[in-house]
């Protein structure tokens, strides 16, 4: 589990294409001053767990299913990636409860900027549209934010200059793909909801 906060701009050095996965190689002396084999580190807001980690850099393996549904399959060396260990148990959860697990790609549809925050406008894919709402937390490559704003289609995040500077989410423009999670929480209510189990507001108890 993760929150959100990213520690570290990292780079990816190498990536080895197979069959069906791939291999990358990430720089990131901070995230790797403590990592082992099986540790998860979360590279723009994909969950990798750590196969070899030496002199500041560490290796994880990308499935199929993770190429498909984020923007890892695009990186080359060089990308710039945002890195955070997992979170530990007496850790302060700085952002929101964060897996890792990436629901799908949106893109950056328009970039404002302003004297003291920029906000982006991103595309929402239609499946996920239903649980982001307004003030609610989503995040966007690996980066832990608060919906500004939302409508069919996109939703904006308001980025103040620290957020900028050392994530990715600085250097995007109109066109990018971005990973977004949005929160677990939501998902299950609704399954709940489906379910029975959970009453919806106004109907009966089940």
């Amino acid at each position: 589990m993760f929150t959100g906060i990213v520690e570290e701009l990292g780079e990816v050095v190498a990536v080895e294409r197979l069959r069906d996965a791939s291999r990358l190689t990430v720089r990131g002396p901070l995230v790797t001053s403590d990592a082992a084999h099986g540790d998860s580190i979360s590279v723009s807001g994909v969950c990798l767990t750590v196969v070899t980690s030496e002199e500041g850099t560490f290796t994880a393996d990308v499935m199929a299913e993770t190429l498909r549904r984020s923007s890892l399959g695009d990186v080359v060396a060089g990308s710039p990636v945002n890195l955070e260990r997992a979170v530990r148990v007496y850790d302060r959860l700085g952002g929101h409860v964060v897996q890792g697990h990436v629901d799908g790609t949106g893109s950056v549809l328009s970039v404002t900027p302003d004297e003291h925050w920029t906000v982006l406008r991103i595309g929402l894919p239609e499946e996920l549209d239903r649980y982001v709402v307004e003030k609610g937390s989503i995040t966007v490559e690996g980066v832990s934010l608060t919906v500004s704003g939302v409508d069919d289609g996109w939703f904006e995040v308001s980025l103040i200059p620290t957020t900028l500077h050392l994530t990715t989410l600085g250097a995007k423009g109109v066109g990018d793909a971005v990973n977004l999670e949005v929160d677990v929480m939501a998902k299950y209510v609704e399954k709940l909801l489906r379910a029975g189990v959970v009453p919806a507001p106004g109907g009966p108890a089940a």
